[in-house]
């Protein structure tokens, strides 16, 4: 009997456990801790729904709103709080994509991370928010992401296509720092003179292993203590204006740039003040002849600034040249360049080179002053 009773409480043990135990995965399962956005608006209507997500944004304070695979049209933009008291991570599936609708104000961004509730502060919790995953996609007439304003925010692993502005961080609450770190972006542009690819306005901004497509300008930093490690700027299009299309567009010194790459771009780098940055193992590459100009590296002013490790990759059927400076002078340096052509038409880099002899960096001073006599007088 006893062995019976036993055998019995055994059996009635073994079935609780695993009703406990399914019972548990139930309720995690239910209580997910994040904000489905699919629980109250529905995906692949067509309709817009961005009254919607942005009623959903603004009565989640401090929370993970999920977007699941499908399509959420969207007639203006959604706006992310930047006070940290109201702030919010949105996150997307592989396949979740915001979609700007028919009728969309151009020049404004699809997403608008910390557009509304402005605020400077890092040390309340909520602070560091983001948006992850999934596809914004503009269109051809809308910018993908914004940073408007905020602190630290983090853009991570997000494919932004058909847009005019692929991202545009903003001058940023912290004196102009937006300290805002973007990671595993991929852009594709609208193949227009003003399609840009990146534009930093705030300042102490880290840019990291991104890729832009079709974009007139690959990354327009109009600002300092950037840093841009692994971007890869690709220029296709039809051609038009071709020899001012540039892979990185520098307005402001006091940036870093390492392992970066213009492809296929007229002009590889391009500074447009008397400003000094840093360009580690950087590259240009030209695969097509179209356009008929192929310049490493332009200075539109001094060159002050310091390359080391440069690899340009010309076409020989075209107009090369590694460096054009604007106005004599400068205190730049270029170190370890390797240059894939025997045609190079422009030869004042070589005042710049110090791993030349003396004689060489004076012949390519006297370059530097005869181009510059030359411009003068046309």
């Amino acid at each position: 009997m006893k062995k019976y009773l036993l055998k019995v409480l055994s059996s009635v043990l073994c079935i609780a456990l695993v009703f406990a135990v399914v019972c548990i995965g139930v309720s995690a399962d239910s209580d997910r801790g994040y904000i489905v956005v699919t629980d109250t608006v529905a995906a692949n209507t067509g309709a817009d729904v961005s009254d919607a997500v942005q009623s959903i944004i603004d009565s989640n304070p401090n929370r993970t709103i999920y977007f699941p695979d499908g399509e959420y049209i969207l007639s203006k933009p959604i706006y992310t709080p930047a006070d940290p008291r109201l702030s919010v991570s949105l996150e997307l599936s592989d396949f979740a994509v915001l979609k700007a609708g028919e009728g969309w104000t151009k020049g404004e961004a699809v997403v608008q991370l910390g557009g509304k509730n402005p605020a400077n502060d890092t040390h309340t919790v909520g602070s560091n928010y983001s948006l992850e995953g999934g596809v914004i996609d503009g269109s051809g007439v809308a910018n993908g992401i914004s940073i408007n304003g905020g602190r630290e925010t983090a853009v991570r692993n997000v494919s932004i296509k058909h847009t005019v502005v692929g991202l545009y961080i903003m001058y940023g609450a912290n004196s102009g720092s937006s300290d805002s770190d973007i990671y595993g972006v991929n852009i594709i542009g609208t193949g227009g003179t003003d399609s840009v690819g990146i534009v930093l306005e705030g300042f102490d901004n880290t840019v990291t292993n991104v890729r832009i497509g079709c974009v007139y300008t690959g990354v327009h930093v109009k600002s300092g203590g950037n840093v841009l490690r692994n971007v890869h700027p690709l220029y296709y299009s039809d051609y038009t204006d071709f020899e001012n299309s540039c892979g990185f567009l520098i307005d402001e010194g006091n940036n870093w740039f390492d392992y970066c790459y213009s492809d296929q771009f007229a002009i590889g780098f391009r500074t447009t003040n008397y400003g000094s940055s840093t360009f580690n193992n950087c590259f240009c590459y030209w695969y097509s002849p179209n356009g008929g100009v192929q310049t490493g590296f332009r200075a539109d002013k001094y060159f002050n600034s310091d390359i080391t490790s440069l690899t340009l990759g010309f076409k020989d059927e075209t107009y090369n040249t590694v460096l054009s400076v604007g106005e004599i002078g400068g205190t730049g340096t270029i170190s370890n360049l390797s240059v894939d052509s025997d045609n190079v038409d422009e030869h004042s880099y070589l005042a710049y080179m110090e791993d030349m002899t003396i004689f060489t960096r004076i012949f390519g001073f006297f370059v530097l002053v005869f181009n510059w006599l030359l411009n003068a007088i046309v």
